[in-house]
């Protein structure tokens, strides 16, 4: 008898919403929802660093402006830590935070959705970082 060896199934990616405006963190997941990925949220960049000591996320979408730690501490701190530094970061940035897309650009983040944005926009966006299955209809 011989074994058949099959393709390995590819991992659904994990994405992370990382901020502190639950509209947000649900119009992400309803962006998503035709989509075969495994999607997690927090509230802050304290909260979101505590979640990848259990799973580490494929991609991360983070909110510039949060209490307790915004996204460019976060970001910096990922960075740092050679376990997290390669994770794709697309930053959710608002009119307000011109003055640190510098300095975000030069920590490596993927890309940058300028809120409020549309669905369509923020998917654009992680397709252009990862690969998004859509779900297949049951």
């Amino acid at each position: 008898m011989t074994s058949k060896h099959l393709p390995p199934t590819p991992q659904r990616p994990k994405i992370l919403t990382v901020d502190d405006a639950k509209a947000v963190r649900l119009l992400t997941q309803r962006a998503l929802a035709a989509f075969d990925c495994d999607m997690s949220e927090a509230p802050n960049g304290y909260n979101a660093l505590f979640a990848m000591d259990r799973a580490l996320p494929d991609l991360i979408l983070l909110d510039v402006n949060m209490p307790t730690m915004g996204g460019v501490e976060m970001l910096t701190m990922m960075r740092s830590n050679p376990v997290l530094h390669g994770i794709p970061v697309i930053m959710l940035t608002s009119p307000a935070d011109h003055g640190v897309i510098d300095k975000l650009s030069a920590l490596g983040v993927s890309g940058f959705v300028m809120k409020p944005f549309s669905p369509t926009a923020l998917v654009e966006k992680i397709r252009a970082v990862i690969a998004l299955t859509p779900v297949k209809p049951s």
